[in-house]
């Protein structure tokens, strides 16, 4: 019996994975592949051209998938900004929406030579180690409740030189008031009967990481504009991720807060409003 070839494989694979609902059926097909080769997706792709047998393995790791275990999980590894950040169960898989929040605080940072930079609530690290990575001289730190989220945000930033500290975002850091030039944060937003559609979420991201609480999903990011007024330096840059629909309510909050200037929203790559900046007062 001829063995099967990549080209074969990776088309059975996307088949079945497309049956099963997964939204990229053939890119996860060829990332599934290329984890087993080492290679790239692209080598992936050209070596699938020339008659390349199929990695063993493959239709194991095809199947895990069809389950919807998340592709990071299977792979242990996100890519996020410029990082390649390894991820497993018990910490929120970062996303690509959250990369523009990144962008504006990377840019804040940038306008402060030696910034003191804090990401509440930081997960896997993904943001506090894009800024730690892509603002040089910047002093991050970084804020993580979960036990398990914290242990993979240190294999994460200890390379960078970032300092994680285990703590509630509420209350952390309280040495550090009034020192801090950037804060930013993808907090639990989501409401609690607004569960994820996707099995993916709904079933392996931690729940410490999705809903922020109260009927409105509110308590977590009321709690981390609170904290970052008490972080933040006069004049200092505030950011925070959110669902789309609690945009006018952030702005709100923060309008009524007293303490910050410029409040505004912030539409990601898509024009959603899934961000909030302001400026401390």
């Amino acid at each position: 019996m001829a063995a099967v070839t990549l080209a074969e494989a990776l088309a059975e694979a996307a088949r079945l994975l497309a049956e099963a609902g997964v939204p990229s059926p053939r890119v996860d097909a060829e990332l599934l592949a290329a984890h087993l080769l080492g290679e790239s997706a692209g080598r992936v792709r050209a070596l699938a051209l020339t008659g390349a047998a199929s990695p063993e393995g493959l239709a194991e790791l095809v199947a895990e998938r069809a389950g919807r275990v998340p592709l990071q999980h299977i792979t242990g590894k996100a890519y996020f900004r410029h990082l390649e950040l390894d991820v497993g169960p018990g910490v929120f898989i970062p996303r690509p929406e959250t990369e523009t929040v990144a962008q504006h605080a990377i840019d804040a940072a940038r306008r402060t030579p030696g910034a003191k930079v804090v990401d509440l609530g930081t997960g896997s690290g993904a943001i506090a180690g894009s800024i730690a990575s892509e603002v040089p001289g910047a002093e991050v730190y970084a804020v993580e409740l979960s036990e398990l989220a914290h242990a993979w945000a240190a294999r994460n930033l200890e390379p960078l030189g970032v300092a994680l500290v285990r703590g509630d975002l509420r209350t952390a850091l309280e040495e550090h008031d009034g020192t801090f030039d950037v804060v930013v944060s993808n907090p639990p937003y989501i409401p609690p009967d607004a569960v994820p559609v996707d099995p993916e979420v709904a079933e392996h991201d931690p729940e410490l990481a999705l809903y922020g609480g109260g009927a409105d999903g509110m308590e977590l990011p009321r709690a981390t504009a609170a904290s970052a007024a008490r972080l933040l330096k006069s004049g200092g840059y505030f950011i925070m991720e959110h669902a789309e629909v609690q945009a006018r309510a952030v702005s709100k909050l923060l309008v009524d807060a007293g303490c910050w200037n410029d409040v505004g929203t912030v539409s990601d790559l898509t024009g959603r409003e899934r961000a909030t900046a302001a400026v401390k007062r």
